[in-house]
């Protein structure tokens, strides 16, 4: 079974779909992470991003693995660690310019699908739903008011000791959004088979909840 969950930055996907994972016994897989991955590579070694930067031989450089341990999903970028440094908010405006590129997508999905290949999985992410898994059993697009996911990210950052603006956090997700929105390949937007699930106005667990019974009906 293929659970598929798609929506805009900081509604969070990736923290419902770890919980989902988690009570269901499936593979998460955070496709977002991919893309951080990508970006940092971009930074690390001064590659502007841009479509005409990435071609096949920077693209077959780029080493991403993910790997399961007792601390949950862990990120590899050519063999390196990187599972905090691409959650830094420079990596994830990077991520954003760097989903626009097709051929960086190409070579994402593909590992993606690779993935969900066989098993049961929950996937997160921006076209999930409408590209990656269109024959996904279960679609939900998660969203929140764009001022409720700058809260949630501000909160975030502070119990990681870092400090950040309302209003930088803020204007930083309305960029991702009409990023991913824009964009021309696979953009952001609700499958029309979707299920909406707003959670402005809801706890984790509430969202947990829902989206557990409408997995479970489907199953």
């Amino acid at each position: 079974m293929k659970i598929a969950i798609d929506g805009p930055a900081g509604a969070g996907k990736s923290s419902i779909a770890k919980l989902v994972a988690g009570e269901l016994g499936f593979i998460y897989i955070d496709t977002g992470a991919m893309y951080r991955a990508s970006a940092l590579y971009a930074i690390e070694n001064g590659i502007k991003i841009t479509a005409e930067s990435f071609t096949k031989e920077i693209l077959d450089k780029i080493n991403i693995d993910i790997r399961y341990d007792g601390d949950g999903q862990r990120i590899f970028l050519c063999g390196k660690d990187v599972t905090k440094r691409i959650r830094e908010a420079d990596v994830s405006i990077g991520a954003s310019d760097i989903a626009v590129i097709p051929a960086v997508r190409l070579k994402l999905v593909d590992l993606q699908r690779a993935l969900a290949e066989g098993n049961n999985v929950i996937m997160d992410g921006r076209d999930i739903g409408t590209y990656v898994l269109p024959d996904a059993e279960l679609k939900i697009y998660l969203t929140a008011s764009v001022e409720e996911r700058a809260m949630r990210r501000l909160k975030e950052l502070k119990v990681k000791g870092q400090t950040a603006d309302f209003e930088q956090v803020k204007r930083d997700i309305s960029y991702r959004d009409k990023n991913d929105s824009e964009r021309e390949f696979a953009p952001l937007k609700k499958a029309d088979d979707a299920v909406l699930v707003d959670s402005t106005d809801m706890t984790i667990d509430e969202v947990k909840e829902r989206i557990l019974e409408l997995a479970k009906e489907r199953m």
